[in-house]
């Protein structure tokens, strides 16, 4: 599909959708538990019903809409002989975060993935696993696993993807004896741990942290969450509109957040005020971002992988050079990120250096406009539409579609903001 977004700054309101990332780990926990739940959400995404179709092949039943999902547990059983057939898509949380509950659960499946997912890497998770009982073989797209996991010690670098943390600790609990999750070095994009920890709290799983080293977990747990549950708002796709508030004399309000989150890309905010930007928080929980001093700014992207496009965008609207670093990991998303994300900005007319770890953007405070290739990944199209905010003329997205990874009415929502009139968007662009 191709989207012709016009030029101008946006103002409104949105109510932002639940976050895929706490839906995931609820649903998982609900699924290995042994009561029904339920579990409330605002929108549905194609993650979300890739992890809830590999939980029904496990044996959960589950129905789904844009408002709840209901969750009838695998259940306690035996090792199945029969092979599962586990759909993944291109989400790589529920292929990471269920390999190993497959192996704590001794079942034969196959993983299918889809796009780049496949060429994404597992190592050294893979051998991991592996080497505490499991059977891995990756033929193309296709990864079959067999086999038990056995509790024991599970040490992995810190610098992996936090998924292999997040998905281990979902699945030790599961096993007969105790197991012991070591991290060896620094421990990166931590929140997104934290966000599995708070969900294993949630259903009284029980482990230890030891900071600086890891997890004791005691084996012979079954998790216990409440039989209703509610997913907050996802702070990943909220930054494209708070991004957008931040180019905006009115703002934009978002709605629907928790700011007391636990969500790694709540710190949009501090970065938005780094940026200049004015936000206010209400008593209702909506967030408000305005256009303040936009000034040049460094980013660690360690802890925000998933925002770097959006903020280089954001960093054209600053005069003077800003810098994004520690970012080498983003070339292993669904696109090569540093690189798509160059594409877009020097397809829209902006001054982007890309380098092996990082971008350095040269801002002027508008960009041109022009077309784009959202290569097929969700959030270079989601930043496109913030690029429009800056452009002078329409910006055309390719491939606008596969926002339906993680935010399927995006575009809907973004065209209920308000454009500016002709003479306001000409004010604007003169003042700049």
């Amino acid at each position: 599909m191709n989207k012709t977004i016009p030029p101008g700054r946006r103002s409104g309101s949105v109510t932002i959708p639940s976050s895929k990332s706490v839906v995931h780990r609820l649903m998982i926990c609900a699924a290995l538990g042994e009561h029904p739940v339920r579990l409330e959400i605002d929108g549905l995404s194609k993650d979300i019903l890739a992890t809830a179709n590999c939980l029904r092949a496990l044996g959960a039943e589950i129905e789904v809409s844009d408002r709840e999902i209901r969750i009838q547990p695998i259940g306690r059983r035996e090792e199945q002989a029969s092979e599962a057939l586990l759909l993944t898509g291109e989400s790589g949380s529920t292929l990471r975060f269920l390999l190993p509950v497959v192996g704590a659960l001794g079942r034969k499946a196959v993983f299918r993935m889809e796009g780049r997912l496949s060429d994404r890497p597992l190592a050294p998770f893979d051998r991991l696993l592996t080497e505490h009982g499991m059977c891995i073989r990756k033929e193309g797209c296709l990864l079959h696993c067999s086999g038990k996991l056995a509790g024991g010690n599970y040490p992995l670098p810190g610098n992996v993807s936090s998924q292999y943390f997040s998905g281990l600790l979902m699945a030790l609990s599961l096993l007969r004896e105790e197991s012991l999750l070591t991290v060896e070095g620094e421990l990166e994009s931590e929140a997104y741990v934290r966000l599995t920890e708070d969900a294993l709290r949630l259903s009284g799983i029980c482990f230890e942290k030891r900071d600086g080293f890891g997890w004791h977990i005691p084996g012979n747990q079954i998790p216990a969450p409440p039989a209703v549950l509610r997913a907050e708002g996802d702070w990943s796709n909220a930054a494209f509109y708070l991004c957008m508030g931040a180019l905006s004399n009115e703002g934009v309000t978002v709605a629907g957040l928790n700011p007391q989150s636990t969500q790694g890309d709540r710190s949009v905010t501090e970065i938005l005020r780094s940026f200049g930007a004015e936000i206010t928080f209400s008593p209702e929980g909506g967030i408000t971002v305005k256009q303040g001093d936009k000034k040049p700014i460094r980013i660690d992207a360690a802890p925000v992988p998933d925002l770097v496009p959006v903020l280089a965008v954001l960093c054209c609207a600053a005069g003077g050079t800003s810098e994004i670093y520690n970012a080498a990991r983003v070339r292993l998303k669904e696109s090569d990120r540093l690189h798509t994300t160059t594409a877009l900005i020097r397809c829209c007319g902006g001054d982007v250096e890309e380098h092996a770890d990082g971008l350095t953007i040269h801002g002027t405070g508008t960009l041109r406009g022009g077309a784009v290739d959202a290569f097929n990944d969700h959030r270079i199209a989601m930043s496109a539409a913030v690029a429009a905010c800056l452009c002078r003329e329409p910006v055309s997205v390719s491939g606008a579609e596969c926002v339906e990874k993680s935010y399927p009415a995006f575009w809907q929502d973004y065209e209920n903001l308000t454009l500016p009139t002709v003479s306001e968007a000409g004010e604007n662009n003169a003042l700049e």
